[in-house]
């Protein structure tokens, strides 16, 4: 059996989008769905936050990358790891959304707290925080993608 792959630091890994064109076309069209209705600068700082929690550094470079193309500020972007320190920065909808973010990513650690829930609740309608939600499994489940094929860093293949 021969498989598609890539090799990284050594070892060779799969190709996931063309050993499982169906599952990634999937994957894609739940992202694509996930964002429908969002705002875009919403959207990638969700996108920050759970790569950075998942130690994913390549979404992370792609969706800074992003952030940046559609205006996101440099201090802005400095600060999403620590935006709990820099609540200034952030609008009270951004906060929640992050901390859902938080909750959903380390969801292992303690659940989804009441509190953090009905926090977003607060903020966001019933359809849009069905998708915030789902563009946190999303990315999450990007995240596990990149981070099981050992994606690297600043070779997006989005072009």
């Amino acid at each position: 059996m021969t498989t598609t792959t890539t090799h990284v630091t050594g070892t060779a890994r799969l190709n996931f989008a063309k050993a499982a064109p169906k599952v990634f076309r999937a994957l894609i069209g739940f992202d694509a769905a996930a964002r429908e209705g969002l705002d875009p600068a919403l959207v990638e700082l969700i996108q920050i936050r759970a790569s950075h929690l998942n130690r994913c550094a390549y979404c992370l470079h792609m969706h800074t990358n992003d952030a940046r193309k559609a205006g996101e500020s440099e201090d802005r972007l400095h600060m999403v790891p620590v935006w709990r320190e820099a609540r200034h920065f952030f609008t009270e909808r951004e906060q929640a959304a992050l901390a859902l973010t938080e909750a959903v990513t380390l969801v292992a650690d303690g659940g989804v707290p009441d509190e953090v829930y009905a926090r977003a609740a607060e903020h966001f309608d019933e359809q849009e925080l069905a998708h915030v939600l789902s563009l946190i499994l999303a990315i999450n489940t990007w995240n596990r993608v990149a981070l099981s094929t050992a994606k690297v860093a600043g070779t997006d293949e989005r072009a």
